[in-house]
């Protein structure tokens, strides 16, 4: 029998789709609550089916929210903005809030129920206590690209821009009431599953399908879903997905995140059709900089090209946003893509999240990861 192939169902034009996924809180104890099934039956039978789409997630207490095929930046949030709205009318007469971040301040990822779903048993028996730990959150951008033969070189490129958007995003600094000192605790969880974690980087499409074909004939995984990549391509979408980010606070600041990716993408492709051989770095430099941004965030250095020269992530990110302005004008979403510029001077989710917890505990309160929570409940009401 020969290699199986991977068709890539190629988009006519560069795509836009987002999961954002978030978690439900008890608004009495700001623990997590494990009622999203109520609530995913409450919002299916007050929705239409061409309405808000909400989806299931390995533990209970996630709900994913997810857009439809969107062509701007405006569009996508205009869907998150609906279906998050349906999603309020149902949980808060339960008493429940909804909070987006890489980690719960304090939650126990032990004492989390999981989703009855096949798929799920079998991830758990297989990775038991690793798999039990996946108490995080993230954000999922889908761009359209229009040839399979662009898809890895450009995923290949957007790792060199894996720290930016990992210390922008950066929001998972406490794990089961610890400060772990990582501004994202959430890469290093999530990289412990089989197949997560940074991609090879192929340098033909054969070499894709090779892989796929190797990992289902040895049982690694059953289908292609089961390469859990922070970047990797969906072929049957026909994107690219960029699964980099932690689970973002406020819409305003994932309208920015999503305007980067999505100008980026088409940047390079824009390099690709123009004859361009687009730059690589070494593996080493991707892993080496996924770690310095998830401990340093927006204090790291970074290194930015094959030669290892370092520069500040902020300061590379403000030449990189300077550059990406013609394309966003393009795709009609330079405004969000200004706002990305706002992280750094508000401060990082991690950050603002640590400044909230020394605020609490300068004035005595009994519980302050409890005031973190409210913060990060009260930012996503920030719609």
């Amino acid at each position: 029998m020969g290699r199986r192939t991977v068709e890539f169902n190629a988009s006519p034009r560069p795509t836009l789709g987002v999961e954002w996924e978030m978690v439900l809180v008890d608004r009495r104890s700001r623990d997590v609550a494990s009622r999203a099934a109520e609530v995913l039956e409450a919002v299916e039978r007050e929705e239409s089916a061409t309405g808000p789409r909400v989806t299931k997630e390995l533990l209970r207490n996630t709900l994913e929210v997810v857009t439809g095929v969107c062509d701007t930046v405006a569009e996508v949030t205009d869907d998150l903005r609906q279906t998050l709205g349906a999603v309020r009318r149902v949980t808060d007469p339960l008493g429940l809030d909804l909070m987006c971040s890489g980690t719960h301040p304090f939650a126990r990822w032990d004492e989390q129920l999981v989703t009855p779903d096949e798929r799920y048993a079998e991830l758990l028996e297989r990775t038991q206590w690793w798999g039990r730990q996946m108490l995080i959150w993230g954000v999922h951008v889908h761009v359209g690209v229009n040839s399979v033969h662009k898809v890895l070189p450009i995923l290949n490129t957007l790792l060199n821009h894996y720290p930016h958007l990992q210390a922008l995003s950066a929001s998972s600094p406490y794990w089961t009431g610890f400060d772990t000192g990582y501004a994202s605790n959430r890469a290093q969880v999530f990289q412990q599953l089989p197949t997560a974690g940074l991609p090879f980087q192929f340098g033909a499409w054969g070499e894709f399908e090779q892989y796929v074909d190797d990992m289902l004939v040895t049982g690694v995984i059953d289908g292609l879903s089961d390469v859990r990549w922070d970047i990797r391509p969906s072929p049957h979408l026909g994107t690219i997905e960029v699964r980099v980010c932690d689970g973002t606070p406020t819409l305003r600041e994932l309208r920015g995140l999503v305007a980067f990716v999505h100008a980026l993408v088409v940047h390079l492709d824009d390099r690709l059709e123009a004859g361009e051989q687009l730059p690589t770095m070494p593996p080493w430099h991707v892993q080496e900089n996924k770690w310095r941004a998830a401990r340093y965030g927006l204090d790291a250095e970074v290194i930015v090209d094959a030669a290892g020269r370092e520069r500040l992530v902020t300061d590379d990110l403000d030449d990189w946003l300077n550059r990406l302005e013609p394309v966003a004008r393009r795709l009609d979403c330079a405004d969000e893509l200004a706002l990305v510029a706002e992280i750094p001077r508000r401060g990082a989710s991690y950050q603002r999240q640590r400044a909230t917890y020394e605020a609490a505990c300068a004035r005595g309160a009994d519980k302050p990861l409890c005031d973190v929570v409210d913060s990060l409940v009260a930012e996503l009401r920030e719609v």
